[in-house]
């Protein structure tokens, strides 16, 4: 998967969770937390989502990592070679 590929997969778990957010609106560099109201549950439904959609394996440890849009790219560009 390339990064507009995993943007994509992420942006479409992100509707999944919390469809009333505009995924386009998202700058990706800043915290979710701080833009779209996320809390520490969000995170991981959002890790959950994510896992569950690539198989990858996403510990609690790895959450601080996926707190941006930026953040989960690449996160997930380096587990899903």
């Amino acid at each position: 998967m390339n990064d507009e590929e995993i943007r994509a997969l992420v942006a479409g778990q992100l509707r999944k969770i919390a469809p009333e957010i505009d995924v386009g609106q998202i700058d990706p560099a800043i915290d979710l937390r701080e833009q779209v109201d996320f809390d520490s549950m969000d995170i991981l439904n959002l890790a959950v989502a994510i896992h569950e959609a690539t198989g990858v394996d996403i510990p609690e440890a790895d959450y601080p990592q996926m707190v941006s849009l930026n953040g989960c790219v690449g996160y997930l560009r380096s587990r899903l070679k």
